[in-house]
């Protein structure tokens, strides 16, 4: 009855009360599909770069929603920060902030300090809390720094995004060490903005899904992990168009999609995921939602 599941979503199914299983249905399922994995790679090259004054750069950029952050986190995961007791000194190789709501040297800075516990004054100078930063990075033995919602740097003035632009050229000079930025497609023509920085990254794009083979081992994997006693049959191709009708290619659109069937199969004892459940979810498609909002 369960062989479509995965053996450890199995014995949790078979071991687990209803409601535990809801509450596992609102967890992130992180699914290593090919192009992810792909990204995930790139990054672990990344890792191991000789120090240059002209580093390889990557810049990752798609649709909101569509799985940019998720790949960051899993990376970021795997390289939090550590204690070497034989030095004495906290170790942390990969460090990931926000890029600031607009373009601002000052915040940027804070996000950074903040993220490594680091005290600092409002009133330190930019020149100082800049040098700062570097220094701790170094301390830290920081190999690469990630920067996700980088196209926040368009809500800034022209000159205000080419003073923020100078920073990012200067840290990756400076601390010689690859940096990862992230962002909607608008991010592409930030990056593009600056003649420097845009022969430096290597742009990657995750681009919405469409009814092929990918998309349907795609939900055959996140069917694999979904606490239902019976097989859904996701990648049936009805089913298929449904979910991306339903959630206009978007893989975190898919996530929130299969989190309330599988809540709802679970409640109503159907213990799959119907075609009926998919027409009664409390759902509003991103299309939907535009439509909503300009109307």
């Amino acid at each position: 009855m369960m062989k479509h599941l995965t053996k450890n979503t199995k014995e949790f199914v078979e071991s687990s009360t209803e409601s535990q299983r809801i509450s596992s249905c609102r967890y992130p399922k992180w699914i290593g599909y090919s192009q992810a994995t792909k990204i995930v790679n790139r990054m672990e090259e990344l890792m191991t770069y000789p120090k240059s004054t002209r580093m390889t750069n990557l810049l990752l950029v798609g649709e909101s929603n569509n799985g940019k952050t998720a790949i960051l986190n899993k990376f970021n995961q795997k390289y939090e920060a550590s204690f070497d007791s034989k030095t004495g000194s906290v170790i942390n190789p990969v460090i990931m902030v926000q890029a600031p709501p607009e373009p601002d040297e000052r915040r940027f800075y804070n996000a950074i300090l903040e993220h490594i516990f680091a005290p600092y004054k409002t009133s330190e100078k930019l020149d100082l809390r800049y040098l700062r930063v570097k220094k701790m990075l170094i301390e830290l033995q920081t190999k690469i720094l990630i920067i996700d919602e980088i196209h926040h740097v368009l809500a800034g003035t022209p000159t205000k995004q080419r003073k923020f632009l100078n920073v990012i050229k200067h840290l990756s000079n400076d601390l010689q060490i690859p940096i990862i930025c992230a962002g909607t497609m608008l991010a592409f023509n930030v990056i593009q903005s600056d003649q420097q920085l845009a022969n430096r990254f290597e742009p990657r794009v995750l681009p919405k899904w469409s009814n092929d083979l990918e998309f349907k081992r795609l939900l055959v994997s996140f069917e694999a992990l979904i606490p239902l006693r019976k097989e859904s049959m996701l990648a049936e191709n009805s089913m298929v168009i449904k979910l991306l009708a339903m959630s206009d290619g978007l893989i975190g659109e898919v996530a929130r999609i299969l989190e309330l069937c599988s809540i709802q199969a679970i409640k109503s004892g159907e213990e799959k995921i119907t075609k009926e459940i998919l027409l009664n979810i409390d759902y509003i498609s991103p299309q939907d939602r535009k439509k909503r909002y300009f109307a």
